[in-house]
């Protein structure tokens, strides 16, 4: 058995979900953690001991002993910079999504990853859901025969709306719908997207935000060079009654039949007398439950784990999520003239602010 070496670049949420799940693993020979918090960084040196842990992550480039990276940092601009830095540097990285902040810079992490022969994938954790992977089943067995057309609609709470947004100023679209672009697109292949249309919404999180132009809903209508057109919708506007609620409905319609698929997570239900009513495991896209965890992130790392480890394919290529970007930035530039947009975009092109379509 072959032990690496691994890193964690950002170790809140979702990457302290890999830092754990890293540290109890077998294949890891080593865990390095890099965290600009000094207090978080304390906490995980007590508790996951790592070899080595420090606010800045550029000591590991020249590591020999690292690997591959995790880089789950934020904001979402230093993606592509340290992407960069870890793959000039010969280290296999999966890297959280969205791949870049323009096509450019996306294209030039994917060609670095591939001149220097290294693996690299992005964070689409739906992949690892079974209720996603049981849907792409039934399609790419002809379970409910050609596929006709789909629909996907995800909506997270107010709490994680703002706390996203306030980070970033990428759209409902780039944050939260770009999961089920790469969920329908994955398993739609090979089809790909050809024009894109797409409205927002205004409501509860323009005042959240502070006045800023943050809509609560993003709608993209996206027709494939088959015929097959799908809507996806993304949101982050639920009530703050539900902490870290996220709730998804899936549509998969063919010629011999359909799919349907509540992941809404109300299936366990605490009543209190002091608090009521309570969804405790509805989270979005993971988190601790003693000794596991809910949600695929934890079984995602381990893929990515084995991937290096043993050398196999990782299963979200960094050239389709290029794709779902390039498809994400076509429905901003679409909700901000209220055209659709036809696919492929020139790096140049910018999304106007959404605000237009109001």
């Amino acid at each position: 058995m072959k032990q690496i070496g691994v890193a964690v670049v950002g170790t809140g949420w979702c990457g302290g979900i890999r830092a754990e799940t890293l540290a109890a693993h077998a294949l890891v020979k080593s865990l390095h953690l890099a965290e600009i918090r000094p207090e978080r960084l304390e906490e995980l040196k007590r508790k996951l001991k790592p070899a080595s842990a420090s606010a800045d992550y550029k000591p590991l480039l020249a590591s020999k002993e690292v690997e591959a990276v995790y880089i789950s940092a934020t904001p979402e601009s230093t993606h592509y910079p340290i992407a960069k830095d870890f793959l000039s540097a010969g280290k296999h990285v999966f890297l959280e999504k969205p791949i870049a902040m323009t096509l450019e810079e996306a294209d030039e992490l994917i060609k670095l990853a591939r001149d220097k022969r290294l693996k690299f994938t992005i964070g689409y954790s739906q992949r690892f859901n079974p209720k996603f992977a049981y849907v792409r089943k039934c399609i790419r067995d002809a379970t409910i025969g050609k596929p006709v057309t789909a629909l996907v609609s995800r909506h997270i709470t107010r709490m994680l709306g703002t706390k996203i947004s306030g980070r970033s100023k990428l759209s409902p679209a780039a944050m939260e719908a770009t999961h089920d672009l790469d969920f329908v697109f994955w398993c739609l292949e090979p089809a790909k997207p050809v024009r894109v249309y797409s409205q927002v919404n205004y409501g509860a999180m323009r005042q959240l935000s502070g006045g800023g132009d943050v809509p609560d809903q993003q709608w993209l209508m996206v027709t494939m060079d088959n015929g097959l057109s799908l809507v996806v919708g993304g949101g982050w506007s639920l009530p703050l009654g539900y902490p870290n609620f996220s709730t998804t409905w899936i549509e998969m319609v063919g010629t011999e039949g359909a799919i349907m698929v509540d992941d809404s997570h109300k299936d366990v239900v605490v009543n209190t007398v002091q608090k009521g009513m309570q969804l405790p495991m509805s989270t979005m896209p993971g988190e601790f439950v003693e000794h596991t965890y809910a949600g695929p992130m934890a079984p995602e790392t381990v893929h990515f784990l084995e991937a290096v480890a043993y050398d196999r394919e990782v299963m979200v290529k960094p050239e389709h999520a290029r794709m779902v970007m390039e498809v994400y930035i076509a429905a901003d530039l679409s909700a901000g003239t209220n055209q659709p947009v036809t696919l492929p975009l020139k790096w140049q092109e910018k999304p106007r602010s959404v605000s237009a379509s109001r």
